[in-house]
């Protein structure tokens, strides 16, 4: 098994610019996990996952078997208990999709990518958190027309507070920037928990054997 300082979660609240953060990491040489990504294969059209949310919310069936993801997220992040519900329906499934993603990638720096405080794999692994200021994040995830500003806002009630992801975490990346801090907040980190200095791009995939491609996602 590889040492625990090769695996890391990273997290933050919707719009901190976590996916952002990953794929600097998946440049410098990292294997990134997205659990986002994992989750949308969970619910798949066709999947028993899939079978069973319909069942449960009928009203979210876009046409036979296929979610319409922003009817799902605009029913459960206005209620507590329909998330927690949710979740318990489909995190078990995500976990294993995690865990399968480690064991093809042993001797690899791995980072998990997380919307949630949560160590769903139970691991233990140290927490890189991105931060930004809250209406810098309400701007980025409503820009990306998935949800409105109002919706951003509910997503947030349901997430940790910003207080508590910084409590939570052992490197913290400012992503308050543009792209570029961004990258040099990813780079410091990168140096923390590697001792290594940053090399973007295909030099980067060629020093670590196993690697993804530049900018890849595990899936």
């Amino acid at each position: 098994m590889a040492p625990e300082s090769t695996r890391f979660m990273l997290g933050g609240g919707i719009g901190s610019g976590k996916t952002a953060a990953a794929a600097c990491f998946a440049e410098f040489g990292a294997c990134t996990v997205s659990t986002d990504d994992l989750a949308r294969e969970v619910l798949r059209p066709g999947t028993s996952h899939t079978r069973r949310v319909i069942d449960r919310w009928p009203e979210v069936e876009a046409e036979p078997g296929v979610i319409d993801r922003r009817l799902l997220a605009r029913l459960v992040f206005a209620d507590r208990a329909l998330l927690a519900e949710l979740e318990e329906m489909t995190h078990p499934a995500v976990a294993a999709a995690v865990n399968d993603a480690l064991e093809r990638h042993p001797n690899d720096v791995v980072i998990v990518e997380i919307p949630l405080l949560r160590d769903i794999a139970g691991h233990g692994w140290p927490w890189i958190v991105v931060d930004a200021p809250r209406e810098t994040r309400v701007g980025r995830a409503a820009g990306r027309g998935f949800l409105s500003e109002d919706e951003v806002r509910r997503v947030m009630e349901s997430q940790p507070l910003r207080d508590e992801w910084l409590a939570a975490a052992t490197w913290v990346i400012d992503n308050s920037g543009d792209l570029g801090h961004l990258e040099r907040e990813c780079a410091r980190v990168w140096q923390r928990i590697t001792g290594g200095t940053p090399v973007m791009g295909a030099d980067a995939a060629s020093t670590r054997p196993n690697s993804p491609p530049p900018g890849g996602t595990v899936r």
